[in-house]
């Protein structure tokens, strides 16, 4: 008994660019549908050992959406490796220094954590401001629900 398996051709002649307006969002809502189209998971021929997904570009950054007291609440992380290395941020500081890491933490934490993910990471462009540099790429904008 034989199993047939489709891998597609070139997935890097399907890619589309994708713009999504994160302004007045929900951070889980944006992210989940921005790792969805990053991986390709919204094409009939998705198959995960594939990078296949899209370009996605997010824009207004900093006006994405908190819900519950996670705005009072959240702190992120990161951790030097020495000892005292430990920083912490709290949301409305990474808002008004870095918007566009809120965004890409929170889709890199809907991928998977494998060589392909970085890869896909690397297609994902955040930008503070309705003002993007891929006007040439002619993104489709989509709406989120």
């Amino acid at each position: 008994m034989t199993t047939k398996t489709t891998v597609p051709k070139n997935p890097d002649a399907s890619r589309r660019w994708m713009l999504i307006d994160a302004s007045q969002k929900p951070l889980g809502r944006l992210a989940v549908v921005a790792a969805n189209l990053l991986r390709g998971k919204d094409r009939p021929t998705f198959d995960p050992s594939i990078d296949m997904g899209d370009f996605v570009i997010v824009i207004n950054a900093e006006k994405v959406k908190l819900t519950g007291r996670k705005e009072e609440q959240k702190k992120y992380q990161r951790y030097s490796g020495y000892r005292g290395g430990l920083r912490e941020i709290s949301v409305p500081t990474m808002r008004e220094r870095y918007p566009d890491r809120i965004i890409k933490l929170a889709v890199w934490g809907m991928l998977p954590k494998n060589n392909l993910s970085r890869k896909e990471m690397t297609r994902l462009k955040v930008f503070r401001g309705s003002a993007h540099t891929h006007a040439a790429q002619n993104p489709q904008k989509l709406e989120l629900p």
